[in-house]
């Protein structure tokens, strides 16, 4: 699975999310499969990560067609640490006996 900046065809806003390919059934059926996405938004210089579908689904795994995707790309090391943050389940703490 790779991380990917997702530029959609059908908007002007970009994603970031972990991004696998699947085979589709019938051709025309989505075919790419994105976990964890996430909208980038670009605010006065500093990058907001909101969650895909906030508000309308708490799924976490979505599918698109290949064709609503216009590119992908490798995203920058803070965008990509931003992002890893927000998806990495926080450390278990035990206390010491």
């Amino acid at each position: 699975m790779q991380i990917k900046v997702i530029a959609l065809t059908t908007t002007q806003q970009v994603l970031i999310s972990q991004i696998d390919e699947v085979p589709a059934a019938v051709p025309g059926e989505p075919d790419c499969q994105l976990t964890n996405p996430f909208w980038v938004n670009p605010l006065e210089g500093t990058l907001t990560l909101e969650p895909f579908l906030n508000g309308i689904t708490k799924e976490d795994t979505f599918m698109m067609s290949s064709d609503k995707i216009l590119t992908l790309a490798e995203p920058t090391p803070t965008l990509l640490e931003k992002y890893q943050d927000i998806i990495s389940p926080p450390p278990i703490v035990t206390p010491d006996e």
